[in-house]
């Protein structure tokens, strides 16, 4: 029998938040080494969780902030092998592809800015991610205005020419 759970993830508005499944104990340095190289600049800190021997929760990361609030994310998060890592100063497209280069990456729950809910199931062995509420329900769908301004938005900010 296991037991399910929600656990919301604690972040500020800009912080963006990728939570993802990998096992081996470098996998700490193997994503900040892909995380330092896929943006300049951008501040990041990651939390790995490891799931055997002393089952430590691994800390890498630039920014001693973010680096504190991947670790309070991944303890209440608590599944063995995930990662959590919280960054600023880039979007999920600039690292999503870094990250999944990372040989020890078998899954990436999100990637994104929106408000983040983890499910978690807890057995008698441990917890397990079933699972990621990312963001919030559609409330319609586009209008031409709509479209209008997503196309408008991307070029502004350089993602489209």
């Amino acid at each position: 029998m296991a037991d399910i759970r929600l656990v919301k993830v604690e972040k500020e508005d800009g912080v963006q938040v990728m939570i993802g499944h990998a096992g081996f104990i470098k996998t700490a340095e193997d994503l900040y080494e892909a995380l330092a190289g896929a943006v300049p600049g951008m501040k990041f800190g990651l939390a790995f969780l490891e799931a055997s021997g002393p089952c430590l929760v691994r800390e890498e990361g630039n920014d001693p902030e973010l680096v504190e609030l991947a670790k309070r994310n991944a303890l209440a998060i608590g599944a063995g092998h995930a990662f959590v890592i919280v960054f600023k100063s880039g979007y999920p497209i600039n690292v999503n592809n870094a990250v999944k280069g990372v040989p020890e990456v078998v899954n990436i729950y999100c990637s994104t800015a929106n408000p983040v809910e983890v499910v978690v199931a807890e057995t008698g062995q441990g917890r397990s991610i079933l699972g990621v509420v990312d963001g919030l329900p559609p409330k319609g769908v586009e209008t031409q205005g709509d479209k209008a301004a997503r196309r408008k938005f991307l070029r502004d900010i350089g993602y489209k020419m």
